[in-house]
């Protein structure tokens, strides 16, 4: 039999929200199992009690062994088994239409009881299990919220005692009630397919031995079917009694830890604190101002992800940022007398979060953690030992650092640690920098947008004609793109353009690829606008999708070079010239996102290039145009059908979309 999901008990102490999550969807499934358990047995009832209306009762039984597969199970996996028995059983309920009978004795023994006790034993007791683990999970919040108001000052010892063992006792109830019911959820698992398919093995049972025609409609295909579903069956059962003991030990493996898992802050003298964390888990309080001086304390789970603070409430699919680490600071803070209390500090030095652990274990380690990540050491290739490098000393929150100077010397020693290996500083190559800064001068801006008027100044300066901003051209400019030989449409997205220094190699469009692609995440700018690239013998066109409006267009003989991206084939960009005053020309990069692969993009800007030199010898242009593929009008036909798909992909997509 295949493989049945369940849940890992050895978590259901942590009760985390993945953990609780995962729980949802086995309860869902049970749900699920017992509104079908209810419908399946009122068939079986109707079979069983309306003896005159037999064979109406049988086709109601067949359709809804059929309704097994379109439950949608949240748990379906490795029920096809059971899917198959229960069609085949569906198909023999059809052929002993015509000769049921009275069948109340074998029908109630055999069909009607064993899904009567699979519904009263079986989902009854996940059902009050259910009711139980959810008694418990409250209890255990009460309990650890009156523990969280315990002082820090002047402490009653004999209080503090009290709510902790009122804590463990939670806990520990919370934990035998969670083992229960994830013991009895994966149980079900296995009983649900026993009781699916033992009731249908049953019923044809009966029917064959009371039926005198039964040998002459069962052949001994029928025979070694049944059993085979009766071998499954006891296949099913085996696998669920090995699952039941294997449970049942590690249950009490589970509950045989020792006390100080249950309490928190058993070792307060002296805990164990990993100081060279770069990544932390775990529940905190987070402090939440209600009115003036009024603020509430809420229990929620949160987890690092990269430079990221993340925060997943208790049963929710994922998590939310709310903090970004880098360049921040954390500090241990006196609030509202609470005890294991630390505050981030924004790189400006604004307040951010107040955050409380539950222990001093718990306190060490998330400052610990976020001063790690803060120096951005996740992104060094071994930030375990940078952690451990940099961390001997340093055992307490770092100070914000506000000035301009400070942060530029901060950066630097930043880009240092990065090049930590095997607990040496290799020094940054000074070959590559330079390499970039003949390419791009250092601090060009980045433009993230292409807007109308910026591209009639450039118009104007190069002398070219005006764009009409209603989207209709001038005389003959329709003309001359109809008789453009090549005319290809993409659908693309404008990621960014700078000021380039070279256009001699494709170094300079990677180059500026990176420089975009770092600045939109630096200054999380994730939305884009879509545009259609036309590409003739001529120009470039970026087109409105909506208005049909021509955005910017770019000479196809100033565009000096071009090249898709080595690592992302969807990236392109593109080098123009363009002609400035006094003789004088400048050069800039524009890059793109486009639906298709980057590489068929410059293809068609490669094809117009050719175009435009054969033009200039008829010869060379009738050569050329035998060697291409044609369309009926004489135009060149490339990359048709990926342009009929971009063509269907723009008609359904918005003006914008996410990067």
């Amino acid at each position: 039999m295949p493989a049945v999901d369940k849940l890992l008990l050895e978590e259901a102490l942590q009760d985390s929200p993945q953990t609780r999550s995962l729980l949802s969807v086995f309860e869902e499934d049970a749900g699920t199992l017992t509104e079908y358990t209810n419908q399946l047995l009122q068939a079986m009832q109707r079979v069983y009690g309306a003896q005159n209306e037999m064979c109406l009762a049988t086709q109601q039984l067949s359709k809804q062994l059929l309704a097994y597969e379109k439950q949608n199970f949240a748990l379906g996996k490795g029920d096809e088994e059971v899917i198959s028995s229960l069609h085949y059983f569906s198909k023999v309920v059809d052929e002993l239409n015509i000769l049921h009978t009275e069948l109340a004795k074998q029908l109630a023994d055999t069909m009607v009881l064993p899904i009567i006790q699979f519904r009263e034993k079986d989902l009854t007791e996940v059902s009050t299990l259910k009711d139980l683990f959810g008694l418990a999970s409250n209890e255990h919040d009460v309990s650890m919220a009156k523990y969280s108001r315990l002082p820090k000052r002047k402490e009653n010892e004999k209080v503090k005692a009290e709510v902790a063992k009122e804590v463990a006792n939670a806990r520990r109830k919370q934990h035998l009630s969670s083992l229960q019911y994830y013991c009895a959820l994966n149980a079900l698992q296995y009983r649900k397919r026993i009781a699916m398919v033992e009731p249908m093995l049953g019923y044809t049972q009966g029917q064959i031995n009371f039926f005198k025609k039964g040998a002459e409609m069962f052949s001994k295909r029928m025979d070694s079917f049944l059993s085979s579903v009766s071998n499954m069956v006891q296949s099913i059962q085996r696998d669920l009694d090995a699952e039941a003991e294997a449970m049942r030990v590690s249950q009490q493996d589970l509950l045989s830890v020792s006390e100080s898992v249950y309490t928190p802050d058993s070792d307060v003298t002296s805990p164990a604190i990993n100081r060279n964390l770069i990544q932390k888990a775990g529940y905190l309080n987070l402090r939440n101002k209600t009115g003036l001086v009024t603020t509430t304390w809420d229990r929620l789970y949160f987890f690092t992800q990269g430079g990221n603070l993340m925060c997943q409430p208790r049963g929710a699919v994922a998590g939310g940022l709310i903090q970004d680490l880098d360049n921040c600071s954390v500090m241990a803070v006196d609030c509202e007398d609470r005890r294991y209390c630390f505050q981030i500090t924004t790189p400006t030095g604004k307040s951010g979060i107040t955050l409380q652990a539950e222990s001093k274990k718990e306190y060490e380690e998330w400052i610990s953690a976020i001063n790690n990540i803060s120096r951005q050491i996740y992104l060094s290739d071994n930030p375990e030992a940078v952690a451990i490098k940099l961390n001997q000393t340093a055992l307490q929150a770092v100070t914000p650092i506000t000035s301009f100077g400070k942060k530029q010397e901060m950066q630097c020693s930043r880009q240092n640690v990065k090049n930590i290996e095997n607990d040496k500083i290799i020094p940054n190559e000074p070959s590559n920098m330079q390499d970039c800064t003949q390419l791009i001068a250092p601090g060009t801006p980045i433009q993230f947008d292409i807007v109308l008027p910026a591209t009639e100044f450039l118009d104007q300066n190069r002398g070219g004609k005006r764009t009409n901003p209603f989207g209709e051209s001038e005389d003959g400019k329709k003309d001359e793109e109809e008789d453009s030989p090549l005319k290809q449409m993409f659908v693309v997205r404008f990621l960014g353009s700078m000021a380039v220094k070279s256009d001699s190699t494709n170094e300079v469009i990677y180059e500026a690829t990176r420089q975009v692609l770092a600045a939109r995440a630096i200054h999380n700018i994730f939305r884009t606008t879509e545009s259609h690239l036309m590409v003739t013998s001529k120009n470039l066109r970026l087109i409105d999708p909506q208005t049909q409006v021509t955005r910017t267009s770019f000479e196809l003989a100033s565009v000096t070079q071009f090249a898709a991206h080595q690592e992302n084939k969807r990236l392109i960009g593109f080098v123009v010239r363009i002609a400035e005053a006094l003789g004088e020309e400048s050069m800039s990069a524009y890059i793109f996102e486009s639906n298709t692969e980057g590489e068929k993009i410059c293809y068609a800007i490669s094809l117009g290039k050719e175009i435009i030199e054969a033009q200039k010898d008829p010869e060379a242009l009738a050569q050329l145009m035998r060697s291409m593929p044609l369309t009926n009008d004489g135009k060149f036909m490339l990359l048709n059908d990926q342009a009929e798909e971009d063509g269907t992909v723009c008609e359904e997509r918005g003006e914008e979309s996410e990067a």
